[in-house]
């Protein structure tokens, strides 16, 4: 799955949005339970402070007595982390009160937490003891029967929760992670099921351009089949115009066919130079009908969609005809080709660019010609979708400097070889037609190596 498909971004971003969602809920409600607690811890204690200021009455000195007794042992045990006390105004010098538990640490909460009240007066804050023990704790000021306004303040041992809190936050996190897991599974699941149809779409037109099919087969869902609709009407307009143009084409050769065997008659019954002048030019324009008339028949070829062509048994056989042709001069031509490989294009135009390049191979090796073809690698897009020729020959080569010459029409380095020049250059314009390209360099073997890339079928 790459990056900057569109499976890709549609689990990337949902798996995102999960997350943070499960993430935020998470806190959220560990938070919320942990308030939850709070609310029920400061509920105890307020009824433990209810039950202080019922038993703490006024000596007569003015000082806080105990009438009673707090019916929780936890106060009466040394630095238990659940304690009481009361304390008076900080203007008089009357003793304080506080419970067992207590020995002789009194618990001084900041000026800061006593700020923030609730409806009944009470201040609701966190504090430590002398042993570092987390506290919650609640302070009311109350005055006594005829006497001042004294603090009264009740402290719970708050760490006691904490284990409670780590194991529900731990089977929270453990049921939000399963439940994560299994959005991020369904999501994975719905979006290759979703983008299904377009795996079906891909692979329909991959089958066309590799001949196996012409046009998108199957149901679509509502959202694609006008697209697939509409692909297979533009696949139908582009074969008719191609039809229709193959159709002006041989039109075209019949009708101008007629005119210039009728000039070049009228011209060699005339034998002065003006005949010969008619003659001469009567044969360019043949030369020029029959050129163009054949470049647009091969990039009527080229254009079209599904041809496919095996490259093996095309290389093979020309291999054999031409090696055949040169057995008088002992020249062996040896093929070598990829299992499978197909040229994305017309068997005709494979036979006359692997014929030109195979056959003027021969004519300049001395006694051998290596003929290959393998799949290769796109450097642009990275894809496989393309495949390379090369033919080696054994002979004298070519200059770097005169490379660029030998593929120019009719252009003959060396008129001691028969041809016409056109060769390489045919090859040339048909490659160009398929996208594809002719690169000259020198053979392992000694002489000219020519490669030539042409789209194949995946």
């Amino acid at each position: 799955m790459r990056s900057n498909s569109l499976s890709f971004r549609l689990i990337f971003t949902s798996a995102v949005v999960a997350v943070v969602l499960l993430v935020s809920a998470a806190f959220l409600l560990a938070y919320l339970f942990q308030q939850a607690l709070e609310r029920n811890f400061d509920a105890r204690l307020r009824a433990i402070l209810d039950g202080l200021l019922a038993n703490v009455e006024l000596a007569t000195d003015g000082s806080p007595v105990m009438s009673g007794r707090i019916p929780d042992p936890r106060f009466t045990l040394p630095l238990s982390g659940w304690y009481w006390q009361v304390s008076p105004p900080k203007h008089r010098t009357l003793p304080d009160l506080a419970s067992e538990s207590s020995l002789e640490q009194r618990l001084v909460p900041a000026e800061a937490d006593l700020q923030t009240r609730d409806a009944g007066g009470v201040a609701s804050f966190y504090i430590k003891d002398s042993k570092g023990t987390q506290l919650r704790a609640i302070e009311q000021k109350f005055k006594l029967f005829g006497g001042e306004e004294f603090s009264f303040l009740v402290a719970g041992n708050f760490d006691e929760l904490k284990n409670e809190i780590l194991a529900f936050q731990r089977a929270l996190y453990g049921v939000l992670g399963l439940l994560g897991f299994g959005l991020l599974l369904a999501i994975f699941l719905q979006v290759r099921v979703a983008m299904k149809p377009m795996q079906s779409m891909q692979q329909s037109l991959s089958n066309i351009r590799a001949g196996k099919a012409e046009r998108l087969e199957g149901e679509f869902p509502s959202e694609m089949q006008p697209v697939a609709d509409e692909m297979n009407l533009l696949i139908l307009a582009g074969t008719e115009i191609i039809d229709r143009a193959r159709t002006q084409v041989g039109n075209l050769a019949h009708a101008l066919k007629t005119p210039l065997s009728v000039l070049s008659n009228e011209a060699q019954g005339n034998k002065t130079d003006f005949g010969a002048k008619v003659s001469e030019q009567i044969q360019v324009m043949r030369d020029h009908v029959s050129l163009y008339l054949d470049r647009a028949r091969r990039a009527a070829r080229a254009q079209t969609l599904g041809a496919a062509t095996d490259v093996e048994p095309v290389l093979a056989a020309l291999g054999r005809t031409i090696m055949r042709i040169n057995q008088d001069r002992g020249v062996k031509i040896d093929v070598s080709v990829s299992p499978g490989l197909k040229f994305r294009g017309e068997v005709q135009d494979l036979e006359e660019m692997a014929g030109n390049l195979i056959d003027n191979a021969a004519k300049w090796s001395k006694q051998a010609v290596k003929i290959s073809a393998a799949p290769i690698i796109d450097p642009i897009d990275g894809t496989q979708n393309w495949l390379m020729i090369t033919v080696d020959d054994d002979g004298p080569g070519l200059p770097a400097n005169k490379r660029a010459e030998a593929v120019k029409r009719g252009k003959r380095l060396d008129e001691t070889k028969p041809g016409s020049g056109l060769g390489l250059s045919i090859v040339t314009e048909t490659a160009g037609m398929y996208s594809g390209n002719l690169v000259l360099g020198d053979a392992d073997i000694g002489g000219l190596r020519v490669q030539l890339r042409l789209p194949s079928v995946a």
